[in-house]
């Protein structure tokens, strides 16, 4: 399995569909949740896409987003051939590997799926915030808290 980070510049035409594709397929699909997926962030000059890939097809992707202050990481997303394998943590790990390497000294947050909040917290991340609705699906506010 190989991790690369890159900005939008640095993808293939190829790379954006997949990665898009990717999305689609399991936040508008198969989780039924119609939303504006395509919001302008990804073409931001800070933002780092991360693309898990067997060396053929790409099986999972998360996006870094530079906010200033701190890094947003979200769209975390496996396709399905890639899930029950443990590498949404590989993934999770190099975002933050990412993260430290840019600057170390900016928090990390995202909004959690809330099923997903106890896998995030075994990164380190806890709560911060209320849980809340975003397209139908509760999430939750989280921060990674340094060790």
């Amino acid at each position: 399995m190989d991790i690369r980070f890159a900005s939008f510049a640095e993808l293939t035409a190829v790379e954006v569909h997949d990665l898009a594709r990717l999305r689609q397929d399991v936040f508008v699909v198969e989780q039924g949740c119609p939303y504006p997926d395509l919001d302008g962030r990804d073409t931001e000059p800070g933002t780092a896409h991360a693309l898990l890939t067997d060396g053929i097809d790409l099986l999972g992707y998360l996006r870094v987003l530079d906010e200033g202050a701190e890094w947003r990481i979200g769209r975390v997303v496996l396709a399905r051939a890639g899930r029950g394998r443990g590498l949404a943590d590989g993934m999770m790990t190099a975002a933050l590997a990412h993260c430290a390497a840019v600057d170390p000294d900016r928090d990390v947050v995202l909004a959690a799926q809330s099923p997903l909040a106890h896998w995030y917290a075994g990164f380190g991340f806890v709560p911060d915030g209320e849980e809340f609705l975003d397209d139908g699906i509760p999430h939750l506010p989280m921060r990674l808290v340094r060790r």
